[in-house]
């Protein structure tokens, strides 16, 4: 699991308002076939060099297996590790683990109490294995913001996962420890260091006892849905379900390039988090090769505002996440990322069609906005009812 987010305005130091729909969610049916493009974002963790570690790293890809089910979690999080006099707060709580991606990833759902209010947070986590190395994606229900990843491995029994933090406006190191792992309870705890790794100070400490086992339904998805000054996290509602998908995409965007090739598949959109984020598994063939990309799209409960973002199989963490929000029905999300060794705007666009069709694109600008090059096109259409 993971920590309330961790030196801003949480339910462990600050007065709680009304609790927000934000959340993991997954890029719709098209962000993610759009992003897998050789030269837009999710194609240049696939085109990255084919290097291969050595051979005596172990395959790690079961390590969280312990993890799924559902557990009863007690929670002390310390407000200010390095003060000797700090604060401490008390959450006691229920977290939700499952298998999603076939196996490939897991997404954790976390929701406790403390006596400052509720806090929700929800967690993907991802193996690379190219590295052999797992990545931990943290979104907190009030801030809808993505943490820095914690990456690490497992050892003996025992995993560590490493990230940056910024506790006080200093930056520090923070280090999440599985521990004292058996079928029915583990020990989680995050500490900060202020001094390169040398000393760590202990800042959430969860002690987790198994209260279901791990094929457990997704007890989240069906709660009820948001009403009030959120209703805008149901935007994406229309994208729920099965589709077929058809994709044409443009080759070597932003070199004058007029050659498309096609590619079919399907995608699958679920929802997850009582609905306040979609998880999205796509796959699709077609003559460049073969494509698989999970999505989360997540809605920002202050800003009013989605974002979405993917993960590839040969990739095990999230990318640059786009953000944006609909107006009349389409929406538009908009990032800035490296292509061809040049910065470029990314456009992604999805729109409902019909009752049962819909449609994407994504679309590359070298001049800051001014002109676009659309360079993927999705079109979904959802299977007759059996």
């Amino acid at each position: 699991m993971k920590r309330p987010f961790a030196h801003q305005t949480h339910p462990c130091n600050a007065p709680f308002s009304k609790p927000t729909n934000a959340l993991l969610t997954i890029i719709t049916l098209a962000a993610m076939t759009l992003f897998c493009v050789p030269n837009c974002p999710p194609a240049r963790a696939a085109a990255a060099p084919d290097t291969h570690p050595p051979d005596t790293l172990r395959d790690g890809s079961h390590d969280f297996d312990f993890n799924f089910g559902v557990w009863h979690t007690h929670i002390r999080r310390v407000l200010n590790p390095f003060s000797p006099s700090s604060k401490t707060v008390e959450l006691n709580g229920t977290v939700t683990v499952r298998k999603v991606w076939g196996g490939r990833a897991q997404l954790e759902e976390i929701e406790a109490d403390s006596p400052n209010g509720h806090w929700e947070g929800l967690t993907l986590f991802l193996y690379n294995p190219q590295s052999h190395q797992w990545s931990q994606s943290f979104i907190d229900s009030k801030a809808a913001e993505l943490e820095t990843p914690m990456i690490g491995t497992f050892k003996d029994g025992r995993g560590e996962l490493f990230s940056s933090d910024n506790i006080d406006g200093k930056a520090v190191l923070a280090r999440g420890v599985w521990s004292n792992i058996t079928p029915n309870a583990h020990h989680f705890e995050i500490s900060n260091s202020s001094d390169g790794g040398k000393t760590w100070a202990p800042a959430f400490i969860a002690d987790l006892t198994r209260e279901q086992p791990a094929d457990t339904p997704n007890l989240h998805a069906d709660a009820p849905p948001p009403s009030g000054p959120d209703i805008g996290q149901r935007d994406f509602d229309f994208d729920l379900g099965n589709w077929t998908t058809h994709s044409t995409r443009l080759l070597n965007p932003l070199t004058g390039s007029k050659t498309w090739v096609q590619m079919d598949g399907a995608t699958a959109i679920t929802k997850v988090w009582g609905g306040r984020a979609n998880l999205a598994e796509y796959s699709a063939t077609g003559p460049a090769g073969h494509v698989e990309l999970l999505a989360l799209h997540w809605f920002n409960p202050t800003s009013h505002q989605w974002n979405i973002d993917f993960a590839t199989p040969r990739v095990g963490t999230l990318g640059i996440p786009g953000v944006g929000s609909f107006q009349h029905g389409r929406a538009d999300f908009y990032d800035v990322e490296p292509i061809n060794g040049r910065s470029v705007l990314v456009k992604f666009s999805i729109w409902s069609t019909g009752p049962n069709t819909a449609q994407s694109e994504q679309a590359f600008s070298p001049d800051g906005g001014r002109t676009w090059e659309v360079n993927w096109i999705n079109k979904y259409v959802r299977p007759p009812a059996r």
